[in-house]
């Protein structure tokens, strides 16, 4: 398929390309691969904000009121909402699509719901084609709301810039503030429904929690190296009501905080590597997957050795030494 004319109308804005062009990026990996490789040299120019935390933290509604102080601010804002997808049926809610309804007539808003179709780590295949198809339609802002299902849930970090976890009184107890995974990729941790009795104390747990692990993600030898001479990043610490929008300047602030630590610590850098080394990663995990499952599927000689293992002839990891030498990927 000849996807030009939409590439074309994706450069100038036009909301109807930029949807129809992530339709074909999420269903199918060639597509994405073309309209990628047509855009790429338009990427590079947005934000990216990454939002996550466990269920009941009211990532939607906080999104919502973020966006609206951003549209103060004169910004084109894109939204990329993913949701768990059933193992049984395959299909999903897309439940934000009704948490952000007022703010799908707005303009400069694009809202995108897209199911994780069985993904671990919190977003979805295409998360990164989605947020470059964005990027080149002139967001300046882009959102991406992960899953939401708990401290698996650690993905986000190799897309955005700056990684929100938004945490709530009263969820859990003072453990849950020490432990790792989630916690030890985040950035800026927000307690939302700071009207709740307990948010100071969740401050106070998450402050004792930093002074605990004392190593943060932008700790490293390499940086430490090229730029011993600055200071390195502690994870900042806000309170916000996302239904009055109560201390949401402050929040800001520490976003631009961040950015400019990104740019001036030179972290930006890795930071692009790091993506970028992901990302191929990923699709040559994807391709590499999606060549073996048609082998599986029509290869005559695998169904032999699926035989010798039950057998106990041949063991799963002699039998995947097979299938490598059958791709042509063996070592020389």
């Amino acid at each position: 398929m000849d996807y030009s004319n939409f590439i074309s109308l994706l450069l100038k804005g036009n909301p109807r390309a930029a949807a129809r062009l992530i339709t074909f990026a999420e269903n199918d990996i060639a597509a994405a691969e073309k309209i990628i490789n047509s855009i790429y040299e338009h990427t590079g120019n947005a934000y990216i904000l990454g939002i996550t935390g466990a269920p009941g933290t009211g990532k939607s509604t906080f999104i919502s009121t973020l966006t609206k102080s951003y549209i103060a601010q004169g910004k084109k804002i894109g939204i990329i909402c993913v949701d768990p997808t059933s193992p049984l049926t395959g299909g999903a809610l897309l439940g934000d699509r009704i948490r952000m309804k007022q703010n799908f007539s707005v303009n400069n808003v694009f809202i995108r719901s897209m199911a994780n179709r069985e993904q671990l780590g919190g977003l979805a295949r295409a998360t990164e084609d989605v947020i470059k198809i964005l990027d080149a339609y002139g967001c300046d802002i882009i959102i991406v709301e992960t899953v939401g299902v708990g401290q698996s849930e650690v993905d986000i970090f190799k897309s955005a810039q700056t990684v929100v976890v938004l945490l709530v009184p009263g969820l859990g107890d003072d453990i849950q503030a020490i432990k790792s995974g989630i916690m030890e990729i985040t950035d800026v941790f927000v307690v939302n429904k700071m009207d709740l009795a307990g948010a100071d104390k969740k401050i106070a747990e998450i402050k004792q929690m930093l002074e605990f692990r004392k190593n943060y993600k932008y700790d490293s030898n390499e940086i430490h190296k090229k730029y011993a001479k600055i200071e390195l990043w502690t994870p900042e610490i806000t309170k916000v009501n996302s239904k009055t929008g109560e201390n949401f300047d402050e929040f800001l602030e520490l976003i631009k905080k961040h950015e400019l630590f990104l740019k001036e610590s030179g972290v930006i850098t890795n930071y692009m590597k790091n993506r970028i080394t992901n990302e191929t990663l990923q699709i040559l995990k994807h391709k590499l997957t999606e060549k073996v499952e048609n082998l599986l599927n029509s290869d005559k000689e695998i169904g032999k050795y699926i035989d010798q293992a039950i057998q106990k002839s041949l063991d799963p990891y002699s039998m995947a030494n097979l299938i490598i030498k059958m791709l042509g990927l063996e070592k020389e």
